[in-house]
């Protein structure tokens, strides 16, 4: 196991063992409002000094990218740990148990390892670049569909960008002919992993932040998955609009996106 892979699963254990925990004392969470409709409590502070507190312990040169803390530069700058403490605070916050703890580490722009881990079902999903991605140590691969017919589709609402929603809806609209159903669970990082372990088919989702989807993503894509941008590319983690499936799914989603997609998305 890549060295750096260890200590980012230690610290995403730690973290999560504390999120888990604070849960059974609800009352000392506290809440407060950083963005349009988009919340922080203590406990994602406290999880990710935890986060940070493991990594600098080995890795006391490296950059961190953090959600609650920004940018903490280190001496050695080609190295960046991208940390999201608590994805799906939401539902921490209202008691509803699917959220993550979701750790990436970046080499010279390039994502190298990755975990992410569910403290409530204690799963804890894991992948290095050109090794395959892995689900409590076994092995996980992405099913390959022949059309989106039948497909399960994980996503979320841009309730931090309501001008799209319009739009977004219509796209939903036109992918629910084609597909089975939608899931919306609250956590960026799980559906990417969901999408990895088969749990779901296919993957979209717009104004994501890089500490939602850079864990994520190397898991889904170490596991087989095509990820791309609303336009096709593979610019997703500067736009934050990402598509996730096998490539007949992609494409699939990609035209229904396309077609009904406003300009300001398919940048």
């Amino acid at each position: 196991m890549h060295p750096m892979l260890n200590i980012a699963i230690r610290a995403a254990r730690k973290a999560g063992n504390h999120i888990a925990k604070s849960l059974e004392n609800a009352e000392k969470i506290e809440s407060t409002l950083k963005g349009t409709n988009d919340f922080v409590t203590n406990v994602d502070k406290e999880a990710e000094a935890l986060i940070i507190d493991t990594i600098k312990a080995s890795y006391p040169d490296h950059c961190i990218v953090a959600e609650e803390n920004g940018l903490i530069d280190g001496r050695d700058k080609e190295v960046q740990w991208i940390i999201d403490p608590l994805d799906g605070t939401s539902n921490f916050v209202k008691g509803l148990p699917h959220f993550s703890v979701s750790i990436a580490v970046r080499i010279k722009g390039r994502t190298e390892v990755a975990c992410v881990y569910d403290p409530m079902l204690n799963e804890l999903f894991t992948a290095q670049r050109g090794s395959g991605a892995q689900l409590n140590n076994a092995r996980i691969r992405v099913k390959q569909v022949k059309d989106l017919q039948g497909t399960i589709l994980a996503t979320g609402f841009p309730f931090k960008q309501k001008q799209h929603s319009e739009s977004y809806f219509k796209i939903m609209s036109a992918l629910f002919v084609d597909c089975a159903d939608f899931r919306r669970t609250g956590s960026a990082a799980l559906d990417l992993c969901y999408l990895a372990a088969n749990r779901v088919d296919g993957y979209f989702e717009l104004g994501l932040k890089p500490w939602d989807m850079a864990a994520g993503e190397l898991i889904a894509r170490e596991a087989g998955a095509i990820v791309t941008d609303f336009a096709g590319g593979t610019d997703y983690m500067t736009s934050g609009n990402i598509v996730a499936s096998s490539a007949r799914g992609v494409k699939g989603i990609l035209k229904h996106i396309r077609e009904n997609g406003n300009a300001a998305m398919l940048k």
